[in-house]
């Protein structure tokens, strides 16, 4: 039970708003969307802001990963963006932080009750940054302990949060694609900063390329950096020919299309990938990418 005072509840220790969909308060990039939530509890005040920028990544992200990170969170921060992301350990807090250095403001989108402190370590950069003007958000009811479930859920909602969707540095398997899965279907510019496997098959996607500030603010004006391809010549020139972008094949029916060995077919498909001409898809077959498509 909580007390409820103009608006505001308190549940647990902590002061919460509850947003309807049908409440001004409730966030407009949200409304009339598929994955909107019925309602949203909010510990403090949900900042407006003309640009909004999503900011995911690695939770194991590496130093260089995380100041990379902190500081295009500054940078975006410095040029009147809002920040939102996670609140996770590794690009989350790293952009939070950075958000908060440049002196902007910053929504984290739980995956938890809103008086649930998960990571726990979070506790003061959460305060910090309802204490900023920013706001923790979250579609969980109070009490609501952190699942897996429950964040391929908020990732969808800090998409649609958002303008535009920046992946810092990703594994092929990183939850962080999830956002960037949602961010494509509901129409939000994603882009991906180069370096990580993840990020670079985004960006072989047609993801636009982001190392600044300025780089985002491109391609929500419509003008994207795009990753330069380099044209393959040679027996990989035949491999990439051999490649569909909708069919998938896998390494031997390449290697049959080509009349090229296994071993080198194998090769010549992994070398493809890391330049961002091929795709590895989800049980070992390959498909050409949209950056070697347009090449």
């Amino acid at each position: 039970m909580g007390w409820v005072v103009k608006g505001f509840r308190l549940v647990n220790g902590v002061c919460l708003q509850m947003l309807t969909d049908s409440e001004p308060g409730f966030p407009r990039r949200l409304r009339g969307l598929s994955i909107a939530p019925p309602r949203l509890d909010v510990r403090g005040i949900l900042p407006e802001s003309d640009v909004v920028v999503a900011m995911v990544g690695s939770r194991a992200a590496d130093r260089e990963q995380l100041d990379t990170a902190h500081a295009l969170a500054v940078e975006l921060a410095r040029a009147g963006a809002l920040i939102v992301s996670g609140g996770a350990i590794g690009i989350d807090a790293a952009a939070h932080r950075g958000a908060l250095a440049g002196g902007g403001q910053t929504v984290a989108v739980l995956g938890c009750g809103i008086d649930v402190v998960y990571p726990a370590r979070h506790r003061r950069l959460f305060d910090e940054i309802v204490a900023r003007g920013g706001a923790l958000v979250t579609p969980f009811a109070p009490g609501t302990p952190p699942r897996p479930g429950h964040f391929v859920r908020r990732n969808a909602i800090l998409a649609g949060l958002a303008d535009a969707v920046v992946v810092v540095a990703a594994s092929s398997s990183s939850g962080s694609l999830h956002t960037a899965r949602s961010a494509s279907a509901l129409g939000r510019v994603l882009g991906a900063v180069p370096g990580t496997e993840g990020c670079e098959r985004l960006l072989a996607a047609g993801a636009a390329l982001v190392e600044s500030a300025q780089d985002v603010l491109a391609a929500l004006a419509g003008r994207p950096r795009a990753r330069l391809a380099s044209r393959p010549d040679g027996s990989a020139a035949r491999v990439l020919e051999a490649l569909d972008r909708r069919d998938p094949r896998d390494h031997e029916e390449v290697a049959v299309r080509t009349g090229l060995s296994v071993r080198e077919t194998m090769s010549l498909l992994c070398d493809l990938e890391l330049e961002g001409l091929a795709i590895l898809l989800p049980g070992g077959n390959y498909v050409r990418s949209t950056l070697a498509w347009a090449s």
